[in-house]
């Protein structure tokens, strides 16, 4: 039995070395991160902008530098897709992304739609580079309003 198991680390060993196993390099984190998504908004759903505004999504930025945004998406599981333009979110800071209409800043843009994004009975955020490779997602499920991811 003994002989079986070294037998058995030497070939898995000789494949490692012949790069046969060589384990898959680990995915770097993205510096811009969904911290939070706030999906329920207090109160009724009226559907009024104020309250399409109160559900929205907080992304952090992790890192000490400036990162830009432009062609970054912001999807829910129906394919509702927000696309950042010409933006640029400051080391260590926080921009909100909400449902509804306003004036953009530099801490809070505004997707524009007048029906609810996220759905309180469960969805997924996801949050893709331009090229369409994941960054970040989050999911959540029908309990709470919302999400910190």
């Amino acid at each position: 039995m003994k002989r079986r198991v070294v037998a058995g680390v030497v070939a898995i060993a000789g494949a490692v070395a012949a790069g046969l196993l060589a384990a898959a390099p680990a995915e770097a984190a993205s510096p811009v991160q969904i911290y939070r998504v706030y999906f329920d908004s207090p109160g009724k759903d009226t559907g009024s902008n104020a309250s399409l505004n109160a559900e929205w999504v907080q992304l952090y930025n992790t890192s000490a530098s400036s990162k830009q945004l432009k062609g970054v998406t912001l999807r829910d599981k129906s394919g509702h897709t927000y696309k950042f333009g010409s933006f640029t979110i400051k080391g260590h800071k926080s921009v909100y992304v909400h449902t509804g209409r306003g004036t953009n800043t530099a801490t809070n843009r505004y997707w524009g739609s007048k029906a609810y994004i996220w759905n309180n009975t469960g969805d997924t955020a996801y949050l893709r580079y331009p090229s369409g490779a994941l960054a970040d997602s989050c999911k959540w499920g029908s309990s709470g309003s919302s999400k910190y991811c």
